[in-house]
């Protein structure tokens, strides 16, 4: 894979193995079957409990089983799994940075104990429900509510676009509690109580290879253990999306090499007017622009990685990481479609479905105009968004 400056030649022997480990488990696990997976729009369930036993599941975590690995170690591990499709990395990444993570920050010792010892194997998944049908970009204008009766609340309200949710069995719920002012509180919702749905959503042209839907909420009863304890207002659910947009800055990059080592190949082994096409100028140029803009974003996820590591990234830091890489990943697989040629439109290859992932991708997860805007007022001191 494309790693022009030598980036991994600086890897530890743990974080080696750990990117081995997942570009074998993409090779022969999951890449042979992707293009049905994608044409179906199923994604492989079977392989969710693997993923946790290779510890594809908040690696960076430590205790209840989880191993506690490099914050670098763990961006690989994302870049990896995104060179296969966007949709597995999506799985990886909501279960470890969207829903085991805010269990491990805010949680009691009851809901650790209880939940991310099976999240972490793959036992069970989870799923997390921020985004409504009316607020995408404006979460803190969400309907869902929640309002205490004794010894439980009551939850009323609709989420959608939830990665996982068909399949999950707890989701993180994001709500605002009418009994303590509106103060948005994190709730673990069992998908099996009365009153929970978790229709799919089909008929997408986009991440097809992953299981997307809704939360239903109509006066579900949980009890008040199942509140988050440690945290209160929007930085919980502001917090989990820090540490899923820092993956996806790695993830793009995976993609794009994906796309780019394809479109090499291709190149070398086309042959047209008498000899291979990647003798020709114009191809020669595409891949060497395609080579610095993936060498130049992978720079920038091995420095976020350092601040992260050292507690000094911030959503500023990540919020370039995304929007730029993620751009970088749409344009740049385009480029690498268009080298296949006619090709290049079929399963067979995998330009074109990353360049279909990258439309959601570039939308979730914060868009790109919202990160703008966030680099904005980083830079400026006002909110162009207020």
């Amino acid at each position: 894979m494309l790693d022009y400056v030598g980036l991994e030649g600086d890897l530890t022997e743990e974080e080696t193995l750990i990117r081995d480990t997942a570009r074998r488990f993409v090779d022969e696990q999951f890449r042979p079957d992707i293009a049905e997976h994608f044409e179906n729009g199923t994604f492989p369930t079977e392989l969710i409990p693997e993923m946790g036993e290779l510890g594809f599941y908040a690696p960076n975590l430590e205790g209840y089983g989880l191993p506690g690995v490099s914050e670098t170690a763990y961006g690989i591990l994302m870049q990896e799994l995104e060179a296969g499709d966007s949709g597995l990395r999506s799985m990886a990444s909501v279960q470890g940075a969207l829903v085991m993570y805010p269990i491990h920050a805010f949680g009691s010792d009851e809901q650790k104990e209880k939940w991310l010892p099976d999240l972490g194997m793959g036992e069970a998944v989870g799923c997390f429900g921020l985004t409504e049908p009316e607020h995408g970009s404006n979460p803190s204008a969400m309907e869902t509510h929640a309002e205490r009766e004794g010894d439980e609340y009551v939850l009323n309200g609709s989420k959608t676009w939830i990665t996982n949710s068909p399949i999950a069995d707890v989701a993180v719920v994001w709500a605002k509690d009418r009994s303590d002012d509106d103060t948005v509180r994190g709730f673990l919702v069992e998908t099996d109580r009365d009153g929970v749905t978790t229709n799919k959503i089909d008929d997408k042209i986009s991440l097809r290879a992953s299981i997307t839907g809704e939360i239903g909420l109509q006066n579900v009863r949980i009890p008040e253990e199942n509140v988050l304890p440690g945290v209160r207002g929007m930085k919980g659910p502001l917090s989990c999306l820090s540490q899923a947009r820092y993956g996806i800055a790695w993830g793009a990059v995976g993609a794009a090499r994906d796309a780019f080592e394809q479109a090499r190949q291709y190149a070398l082994d086309r042959d047209q007017f008498g000899g291979p096409i990647a003798r020709f100028q114009l191809q020669q140029q595409k891949l060497a622009e395609m080579a610095t803009q993936i060498t130049t974003s992978q720079l920038l996820a091995y420095r976020m990685a350092e601040l992260k590591e050292r507690g000094d990234l911030t959503p500023g830091h990540i919020s370039m990481g995304k929007r730029n890489n993620v751009r970088m990943a749409r344009d740049q697989s385009r480029v690498a479609r268009e080298i296949l040629g006619g090709n290049g439109i079929t399963t067979d290859y995998s330009p074109m479905r990353h360049m279909a992932n990258m439309e959601t991708v570039y939308t979730y997860e914060g868009t790109h105009d919202i990160h703008t805007l966030i680099l904005g007022q980083d830079l400026t001191g006002i909110a162009a968004f207020e």
